[in-house]
């Protein structure tokens, strides 16, 4: 990272209040604050002879610039200093076109002035008055690099906003003896050195700016060899058969915990064994959101599972009978059954579970640490205290009730026991009215949640990217749909002819031994997984593929490693620059990224972080790869033992087919713009 204040005035102009410039506080600035690299940006001027003095005084990159009164706002025109001279005469024609307060030139005088505006690096005002015009900006977007604002806020603000420049923050600082407080208004550049290009390649690219030195990329060795790999965003060059894959396979078989997304994986061969496949793993992908959905009906299944409804109209059945044969045999009671133990009714228990759950409420209200302020101000810890000791005693007592009713019903059924067995009259037959009134609740629950959790609704929408993954529920609709759930060879047309019916489909799935109790709950409703497109309409053959690889990218923030290799073999440019590149700069922010690529859409567009070419030579009558790396803004690529090569030959061979290729397109391009 390398710290740069790119808007500092030396001189005082018509705009400026008077000023001596005084070079020790500047060297005091550059020292104390660590800059790296300053310009030296006065009001509507250029002094070629005081340039020349501070940047032999400063042993760090100074640049040459001018802050120019534009269309009435402010727009920093930065040189490489390459030519001083004639940029020197240029800002004098400025200077002469500003003679006043109010004076400003317009773009058409400063296209005429400066020429080729490719050739400096323009920083207009962007949140910081006074702002050039959105107009302005949009007539000078073919050159403008960054825009400067006056605010950390508003920094991040831009970096966000996928629609604002990137941002920048200088001092604004004017060096004169009296000044006593540095700005902290710098920007720090992911780049190794302050070159000129460096910084206009660094400024093009929102991830490679921040208002801090520990937000860009480092470095971690993944050769014995020495070679290094950004920790950040990086791209693998080279012709055909040159080791690019080689590179990649070697990288992921020395690693573990990697995400390889190789080359053709993703395109579909079958369309419709593709589908299959496609919606198989997209389901298992979403289980859990049905696991959700249907938790609650799940538990009512397991509640009911051993309710045995004909058992309990039995009960009944023959609590009746032996009523009425009781009745019948009344004038022939003995000695045994006229006791009033005979037919006597134990006691009903209390349950104990709101009891349970009021104690471990209040206790975790208790034992809270981290919203104690706002329970404190509802309910004071003291009576808190206060109620779990009095639920405690309530529930001692139940429970001491509750045992007594236990020893005195045992001891009632022994005695019925014994005087039963001494009698040939018959006794009333026991039975749990409240329990079969319950199993019968507990079953009209189930029926009605049955008919409520079978309704088609849509439970579930997710955004991904331009995609959307709807989970709806549905019906099943015949007994195949129900065997293909399964996944097993068994029969379920029985069961299916029963499907309206609740209670008896869970008796029909009861037989089916090869299902297990725990996954009943999945044959009541289907819940079904759609992606839809940005036209909400369901996704094609090519835009499962794209899905795919963006789920893909997606699931590297669970690994140490992303390789991609060659994605443009299997996607069109669009989607590349659109989807693809935006959300692997995102993920690079948290995964080092390794992509091979001979496409301009990925290798240059997604602007990386690093690059690495790679060269098949022979040596002793054998095949050998050579791995060239650096930044991309480095003028050399080199390898691990000092050769080096071109990176501009390598971009242009690599990426554009070679200049004359490149320059011919252009020409092409242009002539059917016009």
């Amino acid at each position: 990272m390398k710290k740069i204040d790119l808007h500092i005035h030396t001189i005082a102009s018509i705009n400026d209040s008077a000023f001596e410039f005084s070079m020790s506080k500047l060297k005091e600035y550059v020292t104390q604050l660590s800059i790296d690299c300053i310009a030296i940006t006065n009001h509507n001027l250029f002094d070629l002879d005081q340039f020349n003095e501070i940047k032999s005084e400063l042993d760090i990159s100074v640049f040459p610039g001018i802050e120019i009164d534009l269309e009435k706002g402010h727009l920093l025109l930065i040189s490489s200093g390459d030519s001083l001279e004639e940029f020197a005469d240029k800002c004098a024609q400025v200077k002469a076109l500003n003679t006043e307060t109010t004076s400003y030139i317009t773009t058409r005088q400063l296209k005429e002035i400066y020429g080729e505006l490719n050739r400096y690096l323009l920083i207009p005002h962007y949140d910081k008055r006074p702002v050039i015009t959105k107009e302005v900006i949009n007539e000078l977007s073919d050159f403008i690099s960054a825009g400067e604002v006056t605010s950390a806020k508003k920094f991040k603000f831009c970096v966000n906003d996928k629609s604002s420049l990137v941002p920048v923050l200088f001092s604004d600082l004017r060096f004169k003896e009296e000044l006593e407080q540095f700005s902290p208004r710098q920007t720090f550049v992911d780049t190794d050195d302050t070159s000129f290009r460096a910084i206009k390649l660094s400024l093009l690219d929102k991830s490679k700016v921040s208002l801090s030195d520990d937000a860009g990329h480092s470095f971690f060795q993944i050769f014995e060899n020495g070679q290094k790999l950004s920790t950040g965003l990086n791209i693998i060059l080279g012709e055909r058969s040159s080791g690019k894959s080689y590179t990649l396979n070697k990288i992921h078989s020395s690693n573990s915990n990697i995400k390889y997304i190789r080359q053709f994986e993703l395109l579909e061969k079958d369309e419709e064994l593709d589908k299959r496949q496609f919606d198989r793993r997209l389901s298992n992908k979403q289980s859990n959101v049905s696991e959700q959905f249907l938790k609650e009906f799940k538990a009512v299944i397991d509640d009911i599972l051993n309710i045995d409804r004909f058992q309990n109209e039995r009960d009944v059945s023959n609590y009746l009978d032996s009523l009425l044969k009781v009745a019948d045999e009344e004038e022939r009671k003995d000695v045994f059954s006229n006791c009033v133990l005979f037919n006597e009714n134990n006691f009903n228990t209390s349950e104990h579970g709101t009891l349970r759950n009021l104690i471990s409420s209040t206790e975790t209200l208790i034992d809270n640490t981290e919203y104690r302020d706002i329970i404190n101000k509802h309910v004071a810890k003291k009576s808190l205290m206060e109620l779990v000791l009095e639920l405690i005693e309530k529930y001692n007592e139940t429970q001491e009730q509750n045992l007594k009713k236990m020893w005195i019903n045992s001891v009632i059924t022994n005695i019925k026991n014994e005087l039963q067995s001494n009698t040939s009259s018959a006794h009333i037959k026991e039975v749990d009215f409240y329990n079969i009134e319950l199993n019968k609740q507990r079953l009209a629950k189930f029926e009605e949640l049955s008919s409520l959790v079978r309704q088609e609704i849509v439970i579930e929408e997710n955004e991904v990217r331009r995609f959307k993954v709807v989970a709806s529920t549905r019906k099943f609709t015949g007994a195949l749909e129900l065997k293909n759930k399964s996944g097993i060879m068994t029969a379920f047309s029985d069961a299916f002819s029963m499907y309206d019916r609740p209670i008896e489909y869970l008796d029909q799935l009861k037989l089916l031994e090869r299902i297990p109790t725990t996954d009943y709950y999945k044959y009541f409703v289907e819940i079904q997984y759609r992606i839809l497109n940005e036209h909400g309409t369901e996704v094609s053959g090519g835009e499962r593929s794209e899905f795919n690889l963006l789920e893909k990218i997606q699931d590297a923030h669970h690994h140490d490693l992303l390789l991609i290799d060659e994605p443009e073999s299997s996607f069109d440019n669009l989607f590349l620059k659109n989807e693809v590149n935006e959300q692997i700069k995102q993920i690079a922010k948290t995964v080092p990224v390794i992509i091979v690529t001979h496409n301009n859409t990925v290798g240059a567009s997604i602007k990386p972080d690093y690059v690495l070419y790679t060269k098949r030579v022979i040596e002793d009558k054998k095949a050998k790869f050579r791995i060239y790396s650096g930044n991309p803004s480095d003028t050399k690529l080199t390898t691990t033992t000092g050769e080096e090569i071109s990176n501009y030959d390598i971009m242009l061979n690599c990426l554009e087919a070679g200049d004359n290729a490149y320059q011919e397109r252009g020409k092409s391009y242009e002539t059917l713009k016009n």
